[in-house]
C-alpha cells in the first residue's frame, strides 16, 4: 500500500530550466514523476531539447529563452492550448557572462549586470504573471536562489546580488498575487552545488572544497536534496510555507568558525 505524502499525484508541474542531467532542474523533474506528476520541461533553444530528449524519455519538452519576451508569450499559447491547469511552476534559471574571467565587482559590466538580472530575476516575474491564468488557484511557484548573498565569495561575481534581487522578487510576488489568488511563491537557497553551470565559474572548485568542509556533516550539498525541498514546497504538504527561502546548505552557515579549519589557517 503506497502513502501519496506529497499529494502531487496527477497534478501538472511546469519546471523551466533543464540542461542536462546534473541540472537542479531535472533533479526536480525526477522527484516530481517520481511523486506521479505529470511534468512539463521548458529548455533554452531547439538544440538543448534535443539534447535533453535523450535523457528525459517521453517527458514533454517546450522552448522558451526567458530572455526574449516573445517567446514567454509563445509558450503562454503553447500551454494553453493544452488545456492544462498547473499545479506548481519551477523556475531553475540563471545566467551570467564569465568571459574574460571573474573580475573585481567594482568592474562589473552594465550591459552583463543587466542581461544577467533580466534572466536570473526578472523572468520569474514575467513568466509568473505571463502564465497565471494557467496556474490553479492554490499553486506553488518556487524558484532556486543561493544559500547566502551577503558573503562575498569573489569567484562568484556579481551573481550573488542578483540574487539578492531574486530573493527580493519571491516576496514581493506572494504579495502581488495574494490579492487575487492563493498561489504560493517561495525560494530554495542551496549551499554550492556539483552541477554542469557551476563548473564554468572560475574558482568555483575550490570554493566547492571549502564549502564541503564547512558543513557541519564534512559532506557536500547533493543536488537531489536541493530537489526535495523544491519537492516539498511544490507540495499541499507545504501550504502555510510562503514568501520564505529555505535554505539548503548542511549546516555550513552555522560552522565558519570549524574548529579543524581554523587550525588548517593558523597552523
Amino acid at each position: 500500500m503506497s502513502f501519496d505524502f506529497l499529494q502531487l499525484a496527477g497534478k501538472a508541474v511546469l519546471v523551466m530550466g533543464v540542461a542536462n542531467k546534473k541540472s537542479v532542474a531535472w533533479h526536480v523533474a525526477q522527484v516530481l514523476t517520481a511523486a506521479g506528476a505529470r511534468v512539463v520541461l521548458t529548455v533554452r533553444t531547439p538544440e538543448r531539447r534535443e539534447q535533453v530528449r535523450k535523457f528525459a524519455g517521453e517527458l514533454p519538452i517546450l522552448v522558451c529563452d526567458l530572455e526574449l519576451p516573445e517567446q514567454i508569450e509563445r509558450l503562454r499559447t503553447e500551454l494553453a492550448a493544452t488545456g492544462e491547469k498547473f499545479a506548481g511552476l519551477v523556475h531553475s534559471v540563471a545566467f551570467a557572462e564569465y568571459t574574460g574571467g571573474i573580475k573585481p565587482f567594482h568592474e562589473t559590466g552594465k550591459r552583463e549586470f543587466l542581461r544577467a538580472v533580466d534572466i536570473s530575476c526578472y523572468s520569474l516575474i514575467a513568466v509568473s504573471n505571463a502564465l497565471l491564468e494557467l496556474l490553479e488557484p492554490t499553486a506553488a511557484i518556487v524558484t532556486i536562489s543561493i544559500s547566502t548573498t551577503v558573503m562575498a565569495s569573489e569567484n562568484y561575481g556579481y551573481m550573488a546580488p542578483i540574487k539578492a534581487a531574486l530573493d527580493s522578487a519571491v516576496v514581493f510576488l506572494a504579495k502581488s498575487l495574494s490579492k487575487s489568488t492563493q498561489i504560493r511563491v517561495n525560494a530554495v537557497a542551496p549551499g554550492l552545488l556539483k552541477t554542469s553551470a557551476s563548473a564554468g565559474i572560475p574558482g568555483y572548485l575550490d570554493a566547492y572544497l571549502f564549502a564541503e568542509q564547512a558543513t557541519l556533516r564534512k559532506a557536500a550539498v547533493q543536488t537531489a536534496e536541493v530537489a526535495n525541498a523544491v519537492a516539498f514546497l511544490l507540495s499541499p504538504r507545504a501550504s502555510g510555507i510562503n514568501a520564505q527561502r529555505i535554505v539548503i546548505d548542511a549546516g555550513m552557515a552555522a560552522n565558519y568558525f570549524d574548529r579543524e579549519i581554523v587550525e588548517r589557517v593558523v597552523k
